[in-house]
Formats: structure tokens, sequence, C-alpha cells
């Protein structure tokens, strides 16, 4: 007897989701024999700031078990950036039943840009905010304190903001897709601008590690720009859409 369409589909979903766990776990054990590496380059901003300060900051451990979940953290960290082609993959393999031949066609280049905005957004925050956030934080008491910070918190606070970083430079690539599919319009997003403003700068107030003007211009002026970079996109998506609609069979 054959199972009905929903059970079918569950299955699938379990299917994807075993192989996107799987690849995730593979990767964190790829990326747990360089644990040591990521670490030491994790610990790279505090580094800069302990190169010009006069009061140096320290990583402490405070229990018997917070290296080896820290360095698990940062390997699961690394294995999720390392799978995310692969994850991006199976979502797309489990929807792509459902759509035309000609949206079918977006997976690779979807897969392909979807990685690279995470590892450019990463990139960003690594070169560029922070080495303004860590030394401003850490020395904004001046020298009435010595900093002794945690080694599972300082490396969860650099994990996450990397982590925050590179899933918002993904959206020129979601919304390309999006107005590829006909679920975005450029004009939608034109005519919502000033809100989009709003709402990415009270974003970057939330996410910025810091309180300065400075820290927080660093943050909204990338977010700005791909805002205005996804409506450019979304445009070149409406130019296509049209001619390949003509050709989906009816």
């Amino acid at each position: 007897m054959r199972e009905s369409p929903l059970i079918e589909h569950l299955e699938e979903l379990r299917t994807r989701l075993l192989w996107a766990i799987g690849a995730w776990g593979v990767m964190t054990a790829v990326a747990f024999t360089f644990r040591v590496q990521i670490l030491d380059l994790l610990k790279r901003p505090l580094d800069a700031y302990n190169a010009t300060a006069t009061v140096k900051a320290e990583l402490i451990v405070l229990n018997i078990t917070e290296p080896f979940l820290t360095a698990f953290k940062v390997a699961a960290f690394g294995g999720i950036a390392l799978a995310l082609p692969f994850i991006v993959y199976q979502i797309w393999a489990f929807i792509a039943p459902g759509l035309y031949p000609h949206e079918r066609r977006l997976a690779v280049p979807f897969l392909i840009g979807a990685g690279f905005s995470f590892a450019v957004g990463a990139v960003f925050a690594y070169f560029v905010l922070l080495p303004f956030a860590v030394p401003f934080l850490l020395g904004f008491l001046g020298d009435v304190v010595t900093p002794q910070i945690s080694i599972g918190m300082y490396m969860g606070q650099i994990l996450t903001f990397l982590g925050l970083m590179g899933i918002l430079f993904e959206m020129p690539v979601v919304s390309y897709l999006l107005g590829r599919l006909g679920f975005l319009s450029s004009r939608f997003l034109i005519s919502n601008w000033r809100i989009a403003v709003v709402g990415l700068v009270t974003l970057a107030a939330v996410i910025t590690p810091t309180v300065d003007v400075v820290n927080l211009s660093l943050v909204t002026a990338p977010l700005l720009i791909l805002y205005w970079i996804s409506i450019l996109l979304v445009r070149l998506a409406e130019r296509s859409r049209p001619k390949e609609i003509e050709s989906v069979p009816t």
C-alpha cells in the first residue's frame, strides 16, 4: 500500500535533516582536529589589544570542563561554516520538486552565493569590526581594572558576532532568489526603503557589541549597502523572469 503524500514528504524531510546533521558532524570533527589553530586565530583581536594596552587582558578558565566545551563550541561553529553549502543544498533539494525547471537551475548559483556571502560577512566582522570593538570594550575603564576574561565567554561572543554578520551578508543572495521566484519585487524594496533603514539601524544597534558611534556605523553602513545591492539584484532577477515564465510548459 502506497504511503500518503504527506508521509512521503515527512520521510524525505527526515532524510534531508539526517544528511545535513551528518555533514555538520563530519565537518565538526574536521574542525576539531584544528581547534588549537582556530582558537589562536580567534584570539588575535585580543592579542592586538594587548600589543598596545598598558594593562594586559588575560583569557582564563573558570572550571575544568571549560577548555573542552570551548574547543567543541569552536569546532561546531567551524563545522557548520564548512557544511553550510551542503546543508543549503539539502534544503533546496527538499523544495526543488515543487519548482519549475528554470527555477531549479538556480540551485548551483544560490549554493555558491550563500557560502561566499557567509564567508564575506564573517571575514568583514573579523578584520574590520572586531579590531575596533575589542579595544573599545576592554579599554572602556582605562587602567582601573585588569581584564580577566573567561575563554568560553570570549569565544562565544566572538563566534556569535561572526555568525550574525555572516547571516546578514546573505541578504543580497536571498533577495535575488526571491526575486527570481517572484516572491519579492524591487518596487516593494524601493517603496519601503525608509522603513528598511530604520529597521537596519535598529538591528545594527542591537547586534553591535559597543555603544559608540564608530562601531555602530561600521555595522550599519554595510547593512545599508547590502540593502541597495539587494534592490539591484532583484531588478536583474525581474528582467530575466518574464522570459523564463514564457518558456514554462503549460
